[in-house]
């Protein structure tokens, strides 16, 4: 694009300098007149060479050259400032265009080079002949084009640049908020953004909460059943569903791993009914789990609610994902353990919504819960555990 840009350029240069060069022997002023017809002539003939020998540094420091130094000399040969209608105004296009073509480390130095014609220009004023053959009317036309001209240029390419930035901040931003989404995906909104203030290690700890584990009964059997591609469309339209469920109120999705999919309620903003909105949740996860069917075939899910303290924060650094260390048991109400050990079918029950004894202390006045037991817990030994089946008349 540059080298395009600048090959334009240089033609619009060359048919402006035949005009002016005309206009110049015109009015009796043939050494005037040599000096944009030369500048035509040379920059056509860096073209050519450009053309057959791809060398696009030589070319575009023999153009930046040439808009510098031609308008100076052109000065000279009408009489100074006044008489040539201010020319070395021309000469600015050449730090200009070095920031447009790729030469913005060596701009500066190409608009010192044209600080320093000016600065000579001045020193040799009075030295200059007072008058020229071109008459005021026309000395008048070509300060107003001259001014015109360079202005219009300078507006354009500043606009450009303007544009170009306010461009690239608007890029900037739209990624900066893709990466907050993904960001806050992983992450609670609140650790996210102390994750970005701060590079340290968070470990926070609850006192309270609950937590929410469920996954596909015989997934491995379904797995065997299903394409991969069928089954990745399977679990994300039910996850998909469960997050919506999730946002409705206001919880916290721990993760999504394979068919395992978990919810905080109370952490990382405490509440003290974390445990009837969790309560609610997996019932409405149930229903929905209940009517679902795809292809005709239905879905069982093992559904589990643990409650009580909990540490959590990113287990490694640079590691964004929350872990939740196992102070309450939680998994054994699935069909796995908090380690994540398989302990068989008979832990969790497909269809069923099964909490601990921690839950049920805290959900037996607002919600229906049918006793199921004991189970055996690895590291915990045998836990009393129930089956949350409802809300109760006037608590919903």
């Amino acid at each position: 694009m540059q080298k395009t840009l600048l090959v334009g350029a240089s033609l619009m240069f060359i048919l402006a300098g035949l005009l002016w060069g005309g206009i110049y022997i015109a009015f009796d002023e043939p050494l005037a007149g040599a000096v944009p017809l030369s500048y035509a002539a040379v920059s056509l003939f860096s073209i050519l060479l450009f053309g057959l020998t791809h060398h696009y540094r030589l070319f575009r420091v023999s153009q930046l050259l040439l808009i510098l130094i031609l308008p100076f000399l052109l000065q000279l040969a009408l009489g100074g400032f006044v008489n040539s209608s201010a020319a070395i105004l021309w000469s600015l296009i050449c730090p200009f265009g070095a920031l447009l073509i790729g030469q913005r480390h060596h701009a500066p130095w190409w608009f010192l080079a044209f600080l320093g014609l000016v600065i000579v220009s001045g020193l040799i004023q009075p030295d200059m002949h007072p008058t020229n053959n071109l008459p005021p009317w026309l000395v008048t036309i070509f300060f107003v084009a001259n001014i015109g001209t360079v202005s219009a240029v300078a507006f354009i390419l500043l606009h450009y640049f303007v544009g170009q930035e306010s461009r690239f901040l608007g890029l900037l931003r739209l990624e900066q908020e893709k990466s907050e989404r993904l960001l806050q995906n992983v992450l609670p909104k609140e650790i996210a953004a102390i994750l970005k203030d701060k590079d340290e290690t968070i470990a926070e700890h609850y006192d309270s909460v609950s937590i929410l584990f469920a996954d596909i009964a015989d997934f491995t059997a379904l797995s065997d059943e299903l394409s991969p591609t069928e089954m990745v469309d399977l679990l994300n339209e039910v996850f998909s569903r469960f997050d919506s469920l999730v946002t409705k109120y206001s919880l916290e999705k721990i993760r999504t791993i394979g068919d395992n999919y978990m919810v905080v309620s109370g952490a990382p903003r405490p509440r003290p009914d974390h445990a009837r909105l969790l309560a609610r949740l997996a019932l409405e996860m149930h229903a929905y789990v209940e009517e679902y069917q795809r292809n005709g075939r239905r879905l069982n899910f093992h559904i589990g609610i643990g409650s009580g303290p909990v540490r959590s924060g990113p287990v490694r650094s640079g590691d964004q994902r929350r872990d939740w260390p196992p102070e309450i048991p939680l998994r054994c109400l699935g069909r796995r353990s908090q380690y994540g050990q398989p302990y068989g079918k008979s832990q969790g029950v497909p269809g069923k919504i099964q909490i601990t004894q921690d839950t049920y202390e805290l959900l037996k006045d607002a919600c229906i819960c049918v006793p199921r037991g004991t189970v055996l817990v690895k590291g915990k030994g045998e836990m009393e555990t129930w089956f949350l089946e409802g809300i109760k008349a006037g608590h919903e």
